[in-house]
């Protein structure tokens, strides 16, 4: 430093103890730029209806970047149309992105369809064994029907991420959806997390998403995520390390 090899936003410093901050300060030494180590951030939102999950969008509909505040850059991982809600992962980690995305890692992913008339037990079969859609079939699906507020609702576990894939699904056999929501991605759930909000996944959360990427669990395994399979899906925090210590930090616009 004494040599002249530091410069700070293009000023050489000589003083011993000069202060600088490093993630928005010009930092150099022998005029190679100092970077701190990028933070990984993994948010999870609570999407609601009428947003656009990009960065941007040309048509300049809102997006699901406006929803959050924070400085480092961010992108959604997956896809959630337009006009669902639910959970929505948002991360600046490439690796674990890409991974989540992949096809054949089969992260399972629940929603909850709403749909027009009533479905019988034909219906929810062909769900089950794959309908066709675009000329394709889709994969095999996890799907349970459930009565809520006197109507029937649609549990559907699927491993594949085609395009607006549960609503083409439920068109395909003549029901199409009212309302759809993501309720479950992998092992993350959180069933207290309010339409438009958002917080960061706890340590013990993204560890589970690294070791489902790193071994699927298959669509029955993720049983316990359907209410009718487990109590705790009663709106529980799904983010508690330890009994009575909650780590969530929820954030509102």
């Amino acid at each position: 430093m004494l040599d002249g090899r530091v410069t700070v936003n293009g000023q050489t410093i000589r003083e011993l103890g000069t202060k600088a901050d490093a993630a928005n300060d010009d930092i150099r030494v022998d005029g190679r730029r100092i970077r701190l180590p990028e933070r990984h951030l993994y948010l999870l939102l609570n999407k609601p209806k009428g947003y656009v999950t990009t960065r941007s969008d040309p048509e300049k509909r809102p997006t699901v970047i406006d929803l959050v505040n924070v400085r480092e850059y961010i992108y959604p991982v997956g896809r959630l149309d337009f006009d669902s809600e639910g959970l929505l992962i948002l991360t600046n980690d490439g690796d674990l992105a890409a991974r989540l995305t992949h096809p054949r890692h089969e992260i399972v992913r629940v929603y909850e369809a709403r749909v027009a008339g009533a479905p019988d037990e034909h219906d929810v079969q062909r769900l089950r064994r794959g309908v066709v859609i675009e000329g394709e079939r889709t994969g095999p699906a996890d799907v349970q029907m459930i009565e809520r507020r006197g109507r029937p609702l649609l549990i559907v576990s699927i491993r594949e991420g085609r395009n607006r894939q549960v609503r083409k699904m439920c068109e395909a056999i003549g029901h199409p959806v009212d309302h759809l929501r993501r309720v479950a991605i992998g092992p993350i759930r959180d069933d207290r997390l309010k339409v438009g909000q958002w917080r960061e996944l706890t340590e013990a959360e993204v560890k589970k998403l690294r070791s489902a990427v790193k071994g699927a669990a298959s669509v029955k395994g993720l049983a316990s995520l359907l209410p009718e399979a487990s109590p705790s899906a009663q709106r529980r925090g799904a983010t508690r390390d330890t009994p009575g210590r909650s780590t969530s930090r929820l954030r509102r616009r």
